[in-house]
């Protein structure tokens, strides 16, 4: 599995799930559609035309139906590639239970790298939908009856492994290290699938589950592969709520909300934030509220409500300042004053208040992990630029550059970077704009 290529088209990811290479594929199509009375001179060169973007004609379009058995109704409600069945995850169709659970776990592993590049898969009422299952869902959960017994040394073994991986995924960001955490995750999906333990062994490996689906999920994201993020959050998401750790749950559909955003779908992230706020539990300590209400600021602020995310905001910081250190839960230790002042740059120019902004970011940039500094130089450049300031822009920018060259793996980050220098076109001439932009493009992607 390491060895495969990761899908870039719909009509790959359809291939690919179902095993099939192009040559095969052109094959079955040429023969499914003399079945059909349509002759097609498909073949790999066809496939590989049809994967970068040319469409299908009519004919072929109709014989790759009949073959996926896609009703033709649905074909012609929908443009290509948008009718191929690549929207039917388990995840969301599975029964929330802890075999449900499961299940979404195993397709999970199965299909985990198999990401559709430029589709966002979850959106619209699928992801309301999910939102509202997890918070009517019941936690359930059963000792398997076959199979090794499970230890608890065995679950604190993995925790540990777990927690070391977290540990490098800030400091050098999450590409290189998505096999391992895909590697964990399989053995603890076998582990509640194949094994023997106790109850309480049991809640301790969906709660693990969780974790390690959300980190896989961030790792993901993080290399730019937002669909297959989408698909490992949701994964958590259920293996929280199987656990009953409904706090990890709102944690889970808070993250879930930053994918849609940056689609450009910032009601949806709206939606999501609210629902993790209004069902996740009374008990929450200070520093998960700030966590959530941070969440809610930057929803509203990408949704251009900006009173209200000055409000949300606000509530975050109050809630921060009343936090202890030992009532954070471990899987949010990593959230503090950096992570505040991120959000409240962001929040801050997003409503035009360019110089607060620029404080608040250079804190945020000097006191977080180097993965993060990769990532939010460009944010702290966006703001000096709207600031008048090119030569500070130029060199937060060049920070993150370095960073990227010498240390961290971020798809984000590099990206990120390419926005802000779609930002300079105005100042284009000039001798350190032009080397920036040299420097840009001799990172590795």
């Amino acid at each position: 599995m390491s060895g495969e290529p990761l899908a870039v088209h719909p009509l790959t990811f359809v291939r690919q799930t179902r095993g099939w290479g192009k040559a095969e594929f052109a094959r079955l199509m040429q023969a499914h559609g003399m079945s059909l009375g349509i002759p097609l001179a498909t073949n790999r060169t066809t496939v590989w035309k049809w994967e970068q973007g040319q469409e299908p004609d009519g004919a072929a379009q109709r014989v790759l139906a009949d073959l996926l058995r896609v009703p033709s109704q649905e074909v012609s409600a929908q443009a290509w590639p948008k009718w191929l069945p690549v929207w039917e995850l388990t995840g969301l169709a599975a029964p929330w239970t802890a075999a449900g659970t499961v299940e979404a776990l195993a397709d999970l592993v199965g299909t985990g790298r198999l990401d559709r590049r430029g589709f966002l898969t979850i959106t619209g009422t699928a992801l309301t939908g999910l939102a509202a299952s997890w918070a009517d869902a019941p936690s359930a959960f059963a000792s398997a009856l076959k199979g090794d017994r499970v230890t608890d040394t065995m679950v604190s073994t993995i925790e540990k492994r777990v927690g070391t991986l977290r540990t490098l995924d800030d400091q050098l960001g999450g590409a290189g290290l998505l096999e391992q955490a895909r590697g964990d995750l399989a053995l603890i999906t076998r582990l509640l699938s194949a094994s023997r333990y106790t109850d309480d062994t049991c809640v301790r490996l969906y709660a693990l589950a969780a974790r390690v689906a959300h980190l896989t999920g961030w790792m993901a994201y993080d290399a730019g592969l937002r669909s297959a993020g989408q698909r490992y959050y949701v994964g958590a998401l259920r293996s929280a709520r199987t656990a009953g750790d409904n706090a990890f749950g709102a944690f889970t559909l808070a993250e879930m909300g930053v994918h849609v955003s940056e689609a450009g779908r910032t009601a949806e992230r709206v939606d999501l934030i609210s629902t993790a706020i209004d069902n996740a539990p009374r008990t929450l300590p200070p520093s998960t509220q700030s966590f959530l209400f941070l969440h809610k600021a930057e929803a509203l602020s990408r949704d251009g409500d900006h009173r209200r995310a000055g409000t949300a905001l606000n509530r975050a910081a109050t809630l921060w300042e009343c936090h202890t250190a030992e009532d954070s839960p471990d899987w949010l230790d990593w959230f503090g004053e950096a992570q505040l002042r991120s959000t409240e740059g962001k929040v801050l120019l997003r409503s035009g208040q360019v110089e607060r902004a620029t404080r608040s970011l250079q804190i945020s940039v000097r006191s977080a992990a180097p993965r993060d500094q990769a990532v939010r130089s460009s944010r702290l450049a966006e703001a000096r630029l709207a600031g008048g300031d090119l030569e500070g822009a130029l060199d937060a920018a060049n920070y993150g550059a370095e960073l990227l060259e010498e240390t961290v793996s971020s798809t984000r980050a590099l990206n990120r970077l390419k926005e802000f220098s779609a930002r300079l076109e105005a100042h284009g001439s000039a001798p350190a704009v032009r080397e920036f932009r040299e420097r840009l493009q001799e990172l590795p992607s």
